[in-house]
C-alpha cells in the first residue's frame, strides 16, 4: 500500500522550501474555511442590509457550498494532472475575487455571485492544499501528523470566522446620517476584505512552496463532471425557487425533472466509464451505503440549525452581529479544541459508536431549540441570545464527535483497495448535507412561516378596512417582505392598484391604512417565521436521530484501527482529497 499511495500522492522533487509549503497549505485551508463559515454567521445581518427574500437569502447562504460540492471530486485530479502549486494559485486568486465581490455587494444578486466565486476558490484550496503537504511527507506515520495537524488549521479557521464576523461588525460599523438610515458603512464588509489580504498573503508565500503533481494514468472525467454539476444545480435551483413560489410551481416542477434527468445520466456515464468520478459499486456494500446517508442527513441537521440560529438571532430578534459570532463560536469551537479527543475515540473505541454518540447529541440540540420562542427581539420579552448557548454547545460537541468519525466509519466498511474512493465519496456526501441545510431549512421555515402569516395578515388587513381585493393581492406576500422590504411591498401594491384602475385618492387611502398597522403586520411575520424556524429545529433534530439509528446497522469492517491502520486511514483521506 505505501508503493501505491505515493505514487498516487506524487512525492515533489522541485525547487522549493518544505517550510514555505507547510506555511501555504496551512493558511490556504484557514482561509478556505473562514469564507466557508462567514456567510453562516452573516445570514441574518444579510437579510436586513439586503432587504431580501426567502429565496434571495437561501441563495447567498447556499451558492457558496455548492460552489464546493459540484466540483470537488475534480479539482484535486487537475492538480495532480497540471501541478498542484498552480491550482493553489487559482484557488487564492479566486477567493481574493470572491472576497473582493463580497465586501463591496449591495445587492442580493451581487452577494450570489460572489459566494458562488468564493465557494469555488474554497473548493480548490481545501484538496489542493492538503495534497501539497501530503506528497512532501511520503511517510505514513509522520504523513497522519501532518494531516492532523492540517485539519487543525481547518478547525481553526471555523472559530475565527464568527469571531470575525463578530467582531468588524461591531468596530468598523459606520452608522448612516440619520435614525434608520443605511449605515454609512457594514463592518462586516471589513472581514471579507481581511479574508481578501490572506489570500493574496497565500499567493505570495506559495511563491517559495514546492510543486508536485501525479498525472499518470489520470484523467478526468468531463461528461460525469458536467451531469453532475448541472444536476446538482438544477436541483438547487428548483428547491430555491420553491421558498418564494411553491412546490407546486410548473418552474420548480421543469427544474427538478431536469435535475433528475441529469443526475440520471451521471449515474449511466459513472457506470460505463473506465475512471469515474465516483465508484457506484461502493453502494453496493449496505453498511457503507448507510454511512453514506447519515453523512448526508446528519450534516444536513448539522448546518440547517446553524442557519435557523444566524436568521433567528441575528435576523428576527435582531441582536447585534458580535452575538451571532459568540454563538458560533461555541458551536464550532469544539471541533478545535476536541482534536486529540476525537482522534483518541476514534483510535481507541469502534468509530461508529463515536459517529452515534455525536448525532444524538445533534439531535438534542435539535429539539432543545425546537421548544425556544422565536421570532421576537429580546427587548420586547424574547428569547435571550444568552439561551442558546448551552444547546449549541451540545451542537458543537456533536458535531466534533461527527466530522471526522463519518470518514473513518466509512473506511472501515470497505476492503482496503477501496478506501480511498470510499473516504472521496463519503467527503462529498457530507459536503452535500452541508449545502442541504441552508437549502433545505430556508424552503421549511418560509414554507410554514408564509401559511402561518396569511390568515392573521388577512384578518388584519381587513380590520383596517381594505377591500377583499387588497387583501387577496397582499395575501401572497410572504412574511420576509414585510420585515426586510416593507417600502417596495408598499411601492408594488400601489402601482398595482393604481395601473388596475383604482382612484388615487383610493389607493392613498389604502397605503395610509396599511402603514397605521405596519408594527401589527410586521410583529406577526416575525412570530410566522417564528414557527418556521422552530420547524426546522424539530426537522433537524428528527434526521439526527434518524442518523443515530442508522448508525447502529452498520458493521464495521474492524471495530479498532491497529497504529499501523491508523496510519493508513488517515493517509487514505489525503489520497481521497488528491484523487478528487
Amino acid at each position: 500500500m505505501t508503493t501505491t499511495n505515493t505514487a498516487q500522492v506524487g512525492i515533489s522533487r522541485s525547487p522549493g522550501s518544505v517550510r514555505a509549503t507547510f506555511v501555504a497549505a496551512y493558511s490556504a485551508v484557514t482561509l478556505a474555511q473562514i469564507t466557508n463559515a462567514l456567510p453562516g454567521a452573516l445570514s441574518g445581518t444579510f437579510a436586513v442590509e439586503f432587504r431580501t427574500s426567502g429565496a434571495g437569502l437561501t441563495w447567498i447562504a447556499g451558492m457558496f457550498l455548492m460552489g464546493i460540492v459540484v466540483f470537488e471530486l475534480s479539482w484535486g485530479l487537475l492538480g495532480d494532472m497540471f501541478g498542484r502549486k498552480k491550482l493553489l494559485y487559482v484557488g487564492a486568486a479566486v477567493s481574493v475575487a470572491g472576497s473582493v465581490l463580497a465586501a463591496v455587494a449591495q445587492t442580493t444578486g451581487m452577494m450570489i455571485v460572489a459566494q458562488a466565486v468564493g465557494g469555488i476558490g474554497a473548493g480548490i484550496l481545501f484538496p489542493i492544499s492538503l495534497s501539497m503537504i501530503a506528497a512532501i511527507t511520503p511517510d505514513h506515520r509522520a504523513r497522519a501528523k501532518v494531516i492532523a495537524t492540517w485539519a487543525g488549521f481547518l478547525s481553526l479557521g471555523a472559530v475565527i470566522s464568527p469571531v470575525l464576523a463578530g467582531f468588524t461588525a461591531q468596530f468598523f460599523t459606520v452608522p448612516g446620517a440619520a435614525p434608520g438610515a443605511p449605515n454609512a458603512f457594514s463592518g462586516w464588509r471589513a472581514a471579507y476584505l481581511i479574508a481578501a489580504v490572506i489570500a493574496v498573503l497565500v499567493l505570495i508565500v506559495a511563491l517559495r512552496a514546492k510543486d508536485s503533481a501525479a498525472a499518470e494514468g489520470r484523467r478526468l472525467d468531463l461528461p460525469g463532471q458536467i451531469t453532475l454539476a448541472l444536476g446538482l444545480i438544477a436541483a438547487l435551483y428548483a428547491t430555491v425557487t420553491a421558498v418564494d413560489a411553491g412546490f407546486g410551481s410548473a418552474q420548480v416542477i421543469a427544474s427538478y425533472i431536469v435535475g433528475g434527468v441529469l443526475l440520471v445520466a451521471f449515474v449511466v456515464i459513472e457506470l460505463r466509464t473506465a475512471q469515474p468520478l465516483i465508484h457506484l459499486s461502493l453502494f453496493r456494500n449496505s453498511s457503507y451505503s448507510i454511512t453514506g446517508i447519515v453523512a448526508v442527513t446528519g450534516m444536513f441537521a448539522f448546518l440547517a440549525i446553524c442557519f435557523s440560529t444566524s436568521v433567528a438571532v441575528s435576523g428576527l430578534a435582531l441582536a447585534e452581529t458580535w452575538k451571532v459570532g459568540v454563538l458560533f463560536v461555541f458551536i464550532q469551537g469544539p471541533a478545535f479544541a476536541f482534536i486529540p479527543v476525537v482522534g483518541w475515540l476514534i483510535h481507541h473505541v469502534a468509530p461508529r459508536w463515536v459517529l452515534t454518540a455525536g448525532f444524538a447529541l445533534m439531535a438534542v440540540s435539535g429539539f432543545w431549540l425546537s421548544t425556544f420562542a422565536l421570532g421576537t427581539p429580546e427587548a420586547f420579552g424574547g428569547t435571550p441570545w444568552t439561551a442558546f448557548i448551552p444547546p449549541l454547545l451540545v451542537l458543537g460537541i456533536g458535531f466534533a464527535l461527527t466530522v471526522g468519525s463519518v470518514t473513518a466509519v466509512a473506511i472501515n466498511t470497505v476492503p482496503p483497495k477501496q478506501i480511498g474512493m470510499a473516504s472521496a465519496t463519503t467527503n462529498l456526501l457530507r459536503d452535500l448535507g452541508f449545502a442541504l441545510g441552508p437549502v433545505v431549512g430556508s424552503a421549511i421555515a418560509f414554507g410554514i412561516g408564509a401559511t402561518a402569516f396569511a390568515g392573521p395578515l388577512a384578518g388584519i388587513l381587513s380590520g383596517a378596512g381594505l377591500p377583499s381585493e387588497a387583501v387577496n393581492g397582499l395575501a401572497n406576500v410572504p412574511p420576509l417582505g414585510f420585515l426586510s422590504g416593507w417600502e417596495g411591498v408598499i411601492a408594488q401594491f400601489s402601482g398595482q392598484a393604481t395601473a388596475s384602475g383604482a382612484p388615487v385618492q383610493a389607493v392613498e387611502g389604502m397605503v395610509q391604512a396599511i402603514n397605521a398597522a405596519q408594527l401589527q403586520i410586521r410583529g406577526v411575520a416575525e412570530t410566522s417565521l417564528g414557527q418556521g424556524f422552530q420547524a426546522v429545529y424539530l426537522t433537524a433534530g428528527i434526521a439526527a436521530v434518524l442518523s443515530a439509528v442508522l448508525t447502529l446497522f452498520i458493521s464495521a469492517r474492524t471495530p479498532a484501527p491497529t497504529p499501523d491502520a491508523i496510519a493508513e486511514t488517515t493517509e487514505a483521506n489525503a489520497e481521497a482529497t488528491v484523487q478528487r
